[in-house]
């Protein structure tokens, strides 16, 4: 038997490495691959059935004879699971399928043949095709990649760089680890075509320390791909010179934060840079720098095979191409759903979602990790885009959903958001370093009482939208805010009302 099994970290995290001891010490082989996606499934193991993979999970140690000897109930095709089956999988069409250190089975399924289409081109023609894809940083910003890099090709240096944000520190996202940890190779091309189409020699990937696994993985890739000649003083001995290193950072969720990332990588105080200047225009060690996420890095290389067009012709208004959505929180169906920009979030969280795991009623969605705004059920009709989550008072950032069923606080989540942005706060700007701690005192008060607080609170909430020099502060009143507005009953203040 041919079976694949799962090595993400959640996988992992609930006996992955000993059911896979038990498949191999029983003889059979064994593949280990990146997640498919269908986080409540893991560990996940498929059979290779007559070229057709059957998927078997979530598995137990326990399971493992029943496996091996074909009495075990399994779910059919892996790729018929509705789940599965009604994705569009750009960004991420070979995690799950290829073990990920395998760079014969990363050309196999298409990998590299971006790159290589990059380095017969000029570089503003490289330029010129990341913008006609209409890709947006799928960080948070939502900034066109391909404007970005203009910047930098443009700009007059003896040095540029490309620098990868993996600090993914969103809660309840789960994206760029598990394209590192699933299929660094494609982040690895996706440097490289960047630094062919900017000028740049040299990248990092600044990637968060509580991630062990894609960072053990990355490195090895990154080894793999210099060996092979992918990366190196020619890239695929065709190229310009290309090369990269991994980073790791100490655990500060502002260096998110693209000025403070820079910061940190330079071995400075992760704290925010006021902006101008652009870190396009002077960015790592001073120099014109392209700094996007895992994901628009990612991205990349499908683009550079399938053509400009064929991305773009994905989407909805001026959100081009597909979103990996990551669906988590009290939730059925929760993990990772790529699929084109465009689809109401009704349909996200009940539909594809299956609804609570509670099976109680959804009350709120989060979108857009602990800086996104609440959504109610009042407002599942709002697609999927940029501009449309924009218009309802939200935004998407990096496309993580966590939902919360009818038992939810939503004065404590209110509460939560100002906590976490006092602990967090990097302390250069005022509105959020004290901003945050008063946030917290202000709903104090609203929960014991006053309700002259709530007027308090909106005002601290537009003082720290306007003066806070970065997303952290300039955020957090999203989630406050709109769980304030869509769910008073939850900060009333009389008596009666508390009872």
């Amino acid at each position: 038997m041919k079976i694949y099994l799962s090595q993400d970290a959640v996988a992992r995290a609930l006996g992955a490495d000993d059911i896979a001891k038990a498949i191999t010490d029983a003889g059979h082989d064994l593949i280990r691959v990146g997640s498919r996606g269908m986080t409540w499934l893991e560990p996940l193991a498929e059979v290779d059935v007559d070229g057709v993979r059957h998927a078997y999970g979530p598995l137990t140690l326990a399971d493992v004879p029943a496996l091996l000897d074909g009495t075990l109930q399994g779910h059919g095709p892996t790729e018929d699971i509705p789940f599965f089956a009604n994705q569009t999988r750009l960004t991420f069409q070979r995690c799950g399928v290829i073990d990920p250190l395998d760079l014969d089975a990363y050309r196999a399924h298409g990998g590299l043949k971006g790159l290589e289409r990059a380095i017969g081109m000029d570089g503003l023609g490289v330029v010129e095709e990341a913008k006609a894809s209409g890709l947006r940083g799928r960080g948070g910003a939502g900034f066109p990649t391909g404007i970005k890099w203009e910047t930098v090709a443009k700009a007059e240096a003896d040095q540029k760089y490309i620098v990868c944000n993996a600090d993914e520190g969103d809660s309840g996202t789960f994206a760029d680890r598990m394209i590192m940890e699933g299929d660094p190779f494609s982040l690895i091309e996706g440097m490289a075509i960047a630094g062919v189409g900017v000028g740049a020699t040299k990248g990092y990937v600044y990637l968060r320390s509580e991630y062990p696994d894609a960072i053990r993985i990355m490195n090895e890739a990154v080894k793999i791909a210099r060996a092979n000649g992918v990366l190196g003083a020619s890239v695929l001995g065709k190229g310009p010179a290309f090369d990269m290193e991994i980073r790791v950072g100490a655990g500060a969720y502002v260096c998110g934060e693209e000025t403070s990332l820079l910061n940190s990588l330079e071995g400075k105080r992760g704290v925010v840079r006021a902006k101008p200047p652009l870190p396009a225009l002077e960015g790592f060690l001073g120099k014109p720098t392209v700094v996007n996420n895992v994901i628009s890095l990612a991205t990349i290389p499908v683009i550079f095979e399938k053509g400009a067009q064929h991305y773009a012709d994905f989407g909805l208004g001026r959100s081009r191409g597909t979103i990996p959505l990551q669906i988590a929180g009290n939730v059925k169906h929760g993990g990772l759903y790529e699929v084109a920009f465009g689809l109401p979030l009704g349909e996200i969280v009940n539909t594809i979602g299956g609804g609570t795991r509670s099976g109680r009623p959804v009350k709120a969605v989060q979108v857009g990790g602990p800086l996104g705004a609440y959504f109610s059920p009042d407002q599942f009709d709002t697609p999927f885009g940029y501009e449309e989550f924009d218009g309802a008072g939200g935004l998407i950032g990096h496309a993580g959903l966590t939902v919360f069923d009818d038992q939810a606080d939503m004065l404590q989540m209110a509460r939560f958001a100002m906590e976490f942005c006092a602990v967090e706060s990097c302390g250069k700007c005022t509105p959020c370093r004290i901003g945050a701690v008063r946030g917290v005192e202000t709903i104090d008060r609203i929960a014991a009482g006053d309700e002259a607080a709530k007027e308090l609170l909106t005002d601290l909430c537009e003082t720290m939208t306007d003066g806070s020099l970065c997303a952290l502060g300039g955020f957090t009143p999203y989630p406050v805010m709109s769980a304030l507005t869509l769910f008073p009953d939850d900060f009333a203040t009389t008596k009666e009302a508390a009872e």
